[in-house]
């Protein structure tokens, strides 16, 4: 490999981990915003022109004034004060800014090592994909934020679990390219198989809990039934009624997002457990640290969402349990990327 080739290869996997951190980062801060209900404290998508935070009283007072024509205001937070309100301002003007800096992070380099012509084209071409993501999250940022402004007091929780299932498209997009980069290997994700299969439904199954647990999150649906293993004193929650079919699909029901939350928790439990099982049985050893590291953050993950439950929604302990889901995808993902081949 020539020097320059070499050189050019070395900041390339650089970027792309800073990247991944990035992303990384603002998926907590993210999280936070969520926690501390600081998302709508911005109520107008400024490009720009919100490059630069309020630097006079009069700016801050203009602010506040557009916040308080919103029903969150209105509703939960009319004894507000404008020092609070900053708190809950500088929450959501980190998260935009971050956005905005992840942005140029990976634009401006992604164009100098497309002229270069350094890198394999299957990498930039994964490149392009994650930029385009990167635009639609903040598309899709925007577009959660206004379904919080004119009828209800917090965001959609379903545009809200489109925003996070993207977030962790990108990161997960990232993760799988340094893997590839770094091994010098070109595998293949959707490389269905008979032994892919039951890999690709783990990852498929964790992504299914990231989005109940942003139906959690939106709904506000962990301050009910914080108790555990029961909820209240039954497995099924007793206000919800199941006899009807089409009731199971209320994603709309506290109780019922709550109960599909833990359900599918325990689901992902005894499917990694029966794959533990295979594995060893047929002594795919190059698998055995993987998957110890998976069945370390799933453990983890399993312990920190009962007590994010039963502490009243600690909100330590709940981004504390979003970060973790980020590593657990990482986890399989890892597990998955030595197995395909």
């Amino acid at each position: 490999m020539h020097p320059t080739e070499k050189k050019i290869n070395r900041l390339f996997i650089y970027w792309l981990f800073l990247s991944l951190i990035l992303v990384f980062l603002i998926i907590i801060v993210g999280g936070l915003t969520r926690l501390t209900n600081s998302g709508l404290s911005i109520t107008e998508w400024e490009l720009f022109k919100g490059i630069l935070p309020p630097l006079n009283n009069l700016s801050w007072q203009n602010y506040f004034d557009e916040y308080k024509k919103i029903p969150q205001y209105k509703i939960l937070n009319s004894d507000m004060t404008l020092n609070e309100f900053k708190v809950i301002f500088y929450w959501e003007y980190f998260h935009r800014i971050l956005a905005r800096l992840i942005g140029l992070f990976f634009l401006i380099p992604l164009i100098f090592f497309y002229l270069t012509k350094q890198i394999k084209n299957e990498y930039i071409k994964i490149c392009y994909l994650v930029f385009i993501l990167i635009v639609l999250q903040g598309v899709l940022g925007w577009y959660m934020v206004i379904s919080g402004l004119t009828n209800d007091i917090t965001v959609s929780h379903y545009r809200l679990s489109i925003h996070l299932v993207n977030a962790i498209l990108i990161i997960s997009t990232l993760f799988w390219l340094i893997k590839n980069f770094v091994s010098k290997k070109n595998k293949i994700f959707f490389n269905i198989s008979f032994e892919n299969l039951p890999f690709q439904i783990l990852i498929l199954l964790i992504f299914f809990q990231v989005i109940m647990g942003a139906f959690v999150s939106g709904l506000d649906a962990g301050k009910i039934y914080q108790t555990w293993p029961l909820m209240g004193n039954r497995y099924l929650p007793n206000d919800f009624n199941f006899e009807n079919f089409t009731s199971i699909f209320e994603f709309n029901n506290h109780s019922l997002v709550q109960f599909y939350h833990r359900n599918l928790a325990y689901l992902i439990i005894i499917y990694v457990s029966v794959l533990t099982i295979i594995i060893f049985k047929r002594k795919i050893s190059k698998l055995y640290k993987p998957l110890k590291i998976l069945l370390f953050f799933l453990l983890l993950q399993v312990i920190l969402g009962i007590y994010t439950l039963i502490s009243g929604l600690n909100i330590y302990l709940a981004s504390m349990h979003q970060i973790t889901s980020v590593l657990l995808i990482f986890s399989a993902l890892n597990l998955y990327f030595l197995r395909v081949k």
